[in-house]
């Protein structure tokens, strides 16, 4: 598959550059140097460019402590790592490697653009880093677009494997949303906090999140979530990541074939419409090419899940209906 326009909905971008990876590099020459143990990686901006990614949704993820890692255990930690990676984003625009879209007007002139850089639309991804509702505009002042108010349980909603609803603060902090037009992410958004945000009438999008139906756990989405949704005329990106593609898996097996991923976009183009679907890949999100799908070595990889898609559809998935996303509603 040659020639479609890519948009990757979610990329942690500036995290791996802060965790040493110099993305400026030819992945080649980045694997050789990578510091990073244990994970290949597949993601470079070199790379990016030479596969076609004309936008991706890059990410601002404030990692929170955990047993086996540092991180953040308050606001004020969870906003400096939000910070350091909102500066690293700005000194690649600073060198023109990459263009930050703040609107849908920014989106369609880029993408008009054959000699445009990377263009990056900003996605925060857990929301600790915001102090509260008054303190979004902080954040939309500086390109934040859309905002996932989970990844794990956060002061604003419950979120992956720590089940929830949404605070009163993330009530707050989803209704400025709404007033400000900022998009909800749900994609690590507990059941019961999908459904307090879905009851305010915030537009949403899942920007990496695979179907419930084959893989187990609250980091899917159910049948019933893909269609909110999609009700709110919001695109789902499908993750490539073997644990969230078939609930057979186990670390240390190869990757799952391609097309048990192309298995979730038949589910849910039958659900809500292939118009709804597009790319979240997340490579690089925490794990190495060696948890991709069989197949996926490197980013240039990727067009291959468009293949096992219907011949009509694949510009579409590829990057058609984000755009079509993007230029209406960013």
């Amino acid at each position: 598959m040659d020639g479609h326009l890519l948009i990757d909905g979610h990329l942690d971008l500036a995290m791996n550059a802060l965790d040493g990876r110099d993305l400026t590099l030819p992945l080649e020459e980045l694997r050789r140097v990578d510091p990073v143990p244990g994970q290949t990686a597949a993601v470079s901006l070199p790379e990016l460019r030479a596969a076609g990614v004309k936008v991706c949704f890059g990410t601002l993820f404030a990692l929170p402590a955990g047993p086996d890692h540092a991180g953040y255990t308050d606001h004020a930690g969870a906003r400096a790592q939000a910070l350091a990676q909102l500066d690293v984003y700005s000194r690649w625009e600073d060198a023109g490697r990459i263009r930050i879209l703040r609107s849908g007007a920014e989106v369609a002139e880029h993408l008009a653009d054959p000699g445009a850089p990377l263009g990056v639309v900003l996605l925060m991804e857990g929301a600790d880093p915001i102090r509260d509702a008054d303190d979004l505009l902080f954040w939309t002042d500086r390109g934040a677009r859309v905002i996932g108010p989970a990844w794990e349980r956060t002061r604003f909603a419950g979120g992956t494997d720590q089940p929830g609803p949404l605070t009163p603060a993330g009530r707050d902090l989803v209704r400025a949303m709404r007033e400000l037009n900022v998009t909800l992410d749900a994609s690590h958004l507990d059941d019961a906090a999908f459904w307090d945000a879905a009851e305010l009438g915030v537009r949403m999008v899942a920007t990496h999140a695979n179907s419930r139906v084959f893989v187990d756990g609250n980091r899917h989405l159910t049948d019933e979530m893909a269609r909110a949704v999609a009700a709110t005329g919001g695109v789902i990106g499908l993750v490539l990541l073997s644990r969230f593609i078939s609930r057979e898996w186990q670390e240390g097996q190869p990757g799952v074939p391609l097309g048990e991923l192309a298995r979730h976009a038949r589910h849910y183009a039958a659900l809500v419409g292939w118009e709804h679907l597009g790319l979240g890949t997340d490579l690089d999100g925490g794990f190495g090419v060696e948890k991709a799908p069989a197949g996926i070595t490197r980013y240039a990889d990727v067009p291959a899940l468009l293949d096992l898609l219907p011949p009509e559809v694949r510009a579409g998935v590829a990057g058609g209906h984000w755009a079509r996303w993007l230029s209406t509603h960013l």
